[in-house]
């Protein structure tokens, strides 16, 4: 998945966040709904500009992020 041809970044937008191209919803705002239990069925009900793809971008742009060390941060240990 290509996840730049849905999600870009401009300084002018939202102060340079992720969002959604066309739009001025961020990929962190897309990602606490879905954390928070909403499906990505009631993601797009909700917000009708976004697509199925939208919603992939964002899980592929995360996953990327992760995988490349620029979200991580370490767990603490239990004891």
């Amino acid at each position: 998945m290509d996840w730049q041809a849905h999600i870009i970044s401009d300084s002018k937008v939202l102060m340079g966040k992720p969002v959604i191209k066309g739009t001025r919803l961020s990929v962190e705002f897309i990602l606490e709904r879905l954390a928070s239990g909403w499906t990505e069925q009631e993601v797009l009900e909700n917000y009708p500009r976004l697509t199925r793809k939208d919603i992939q971008a964002i899980h592929t742009y995360a996953y990327e992020c992760l995988k490349d060390g620029l979200l991580f941060q370490p767990l603490a240990q239990n004891a």
